[in-house]
């Protein structure tokens, strides 16, 4: 088998700063569509909703890509998808939190990862409404703004506001509320705020102190992740797997342990089996 060639130690801070210019600049197109003609449609199920902004956030990403890094393979979620020959592939969710967008909650995100050679090297999570920016490089820790990220605060699980999100699919949810429904009284509170990415950029901040959801596509969590451990936390899927979109989770390095053999104990990773 051949061995791939050592990654270019340069490359990750560059496909970061690439990463924020993306995601900027998807966040311009988004919000240059405003809220007056939404034109929503559904995809998955009734409640799992797509926007014209959705798929013109998309396009402008794809278009970027292709004219800067012709050679990098793309992977989105309102179906953009192309080959490539760089070994670095960008996952693009162009609209984290879609339901949020059509609300009008001003919780809502473009979320870019690039993957070199299958790991996430870099990405950045841009809020929409807000303008903050969240980015990180492997190695290289994780910065919201020129702010560097050190997690959330040392407290005992008792005390721990937990974020997490329920599937599309009603069976799914019925599940992952049972799961909620178990844990709660275990924890300080749970809060659900529409946004996988966003989410996990929150456990990064400290805003939150953990965070987990079943049934997340790649799209949805591999920046966030990224920024979540680049800020110290620990991330897990559980029973020694790495996340996955069968189950993300993290928490604060204090609170890790004890919150994933609770998520264990509770079979959160059951929940889209």
């Amino acid at each position: 088998m051949t061995t791939p060639p050592p990654i270019d130690p340069q490359l990750p801070g560059e496909l970061e700063r690439f990463a924020v210019e993306l995601a900027r600049g998807a966040v311009a197109v988004v919000a240059a569509h405003g809220r007056g003609a939404l034109a929503v449609s559904s995809k998955s199920s009734v409640t799992d909703l797509v926007t014209a902004a959705d798929r013109a956030s998309e396009r402008w990403l794809v278009e970027q890509i292709a004219a800067q890094r012709p050679a990098d393979a793309i992977l989105g979620e309102e179906g953009a998808g192309s080959a490539g020959t760089s070994g670095v592939r960008w996952l693009l969710d162009p609209i984290d939190g879609t339901v949020n967008y059509v609300l009008g909650l001003p919780h809502y995100a473009v979320s870019i990862a690039a993957e070199v050679e299958g790991e996430v090297q870099a990405g950045a999570v841009c809020n929409v409404a807000s303008g903050e920016a969240f980015r990180a490089h492997l190695g290289g820790g994780a910065y919201l703004g020129d702010t560097r990220l050190s997690g959330p605060r040392e407290i005992p699980l008792a005390r721990a506001v937990v974020g997490t999100g329920f599937s599309y699919d009603a069976a799914q949810r019925a599940r992952q509320g049972a799961v909620v429904a178990a844990l709660l009284p275990r924890l300080g509170d749970i809060r659900r705020f529409g946004s996988a990415s966003l989410d996990l950029c929150a456990v990064a901040a400290g805003r939150l102190d953990a965070y987990f959801e079943a049934g997340l596509q790649t799209w949805d969590y591999a920046a966030g992740v990224l920024i979540a451990t680049e800020a110290g936390c620990a991330a897990s899927g559980l029973r020694n797997r790495a996340p996955s979109s069968h189950l993300t989770a993290v928490a604060g390095p204090a609170l890790a342990q004890e919150f994933f053999a609770l998520l264990e104990e509770f079979g959160a990773d059951a929940v889209s089996s």
